[in-house]
């Protein structure tokens, strides 16, 4: 068996999912969805993947680069008709979707009561601007982040009265997502930010991790360092549930703890890293990730 694993930056997490894919006999070859081909030049449909002469009985998704609307559309689309044609895809390409807006995501988890910050998008700056004006009246501070976006790239704190500046429209691209900011409890007297990564793989928490920050902003990429972490029952259970909001095989769900001691998911991610993670877990997440993937096919 040969199994394509979708990215364009295989990096030390495609290596790790290889490794654990050849434990179990089976071959993963990287491929780029750039290089697939929709082809409706003949009667019945086709998807042609580089190396493959047919279509493979499943693919993992790793990456899934950005691009135009039009390219990123056209990869989403290549992952939709594979799933058409009997292919299982992990994660399923409608979970994917839904975790990359994190409009989409906040949206699912309020509606199916899942702890989430309070949160507002629009395109308007008008109404961003009064949703600001709200929010100093009730005392929130406000974050903004990229609708798009990972690894605490282009978040930042919304300070009151600050205008919605030009050069922030390289990062929101237009729309704004407004989110409260939750502050965290003490840490050994200190006031210091941290939020928790745990790993769902089919409905079970197979490792977690404390992140604690270097600023405000508690990703690893941010210059974030992790702690091993034992779970407690709610935190387990707001992961799970969110896993189950999304509908999705496996994800890293963010949760952080407010200082009056309330659970909240940030984001649900559908193709999460995990380096970070692996270097406190005493499981090898490659392997559990394959494993629950060759449990579909």
């Amino acid at each position: 068996m040969i199994i394509p694993i979708f990215t364009d930056d295989a990096g030390w997490h495609g290596q790790e999912l290889k490794l654990a894919f050849a434990r179990r006999g089976v071959e993963a070859i990287f491929v780029s969805l750039q290089s697939c081909v929709i082809d409706i030049s003949s009667d019945k449909p086709q998807l042609h993947i580089p190396n493959f002469k047919g279509l493979p009985a499943a693919v993992f998704v790793r990456g899934i680069a950005g691009g135009t609307m039009q390219q990123v559309v056209t990869r989403l689309n290549i992952l939709h008709m594979l799933s058409m044609q009997g292919v299982h895809i992990y994660n399923d390409v409608k979970a994917i979707e839904r975790t990359v807006d994190k409009a989409m995501t906040s949206f699912l988890l309020r509606a199916h009561g899942i702890s989430t910050p309070p949160t507002w998008v629009c395109e308007s700056k008008a109404q961003a601007e009064i949703i600001r004006q709200s929010a100093q009246h009730h005392h929130q501070q406000l974050v903004i982040k990229p609708l798009f976006g990972s690894q605490g790239v282009g978040v930042r704190q919304l300070a009151h009265g600050e205008p919605l500046a030009v050069p922030m429209q390289q990062y929101v691209d237009g729309v704004y997502y407004l989110q409260q900011l939750i502050e965290p409890p003490m840490l050994s007297d200190v006031a210091q930010s941290h939020d928790y990564r745990l790993l769902v793989i089919h409905g079970q928490v197979v490792a977690a991790m404390k992140r604690i920050g270097s600023s405000w902003l508690n990703n690893l990429a941010a210059g974030g360092r992790c702690e091993a972490i034992s779970v407690n029952t709610a935190m387990v259970k707001l992961a799970l549930d969110a896993a189950s909001a999304i509908n999705i095989d496996y994800c890293g769900v963010d949760i952080i703890q407010a200082s009056t001691g309330e659970y909240y998911v940030l984001e649900v991610n559908s193709i999460p890293a995990w380096k970070g993670l692996q270097s406190v877990a005493e499981v090898d997440i490659a392997q559990l990730l394959v494993d629950d993937f060759l449990t579909k096919i």
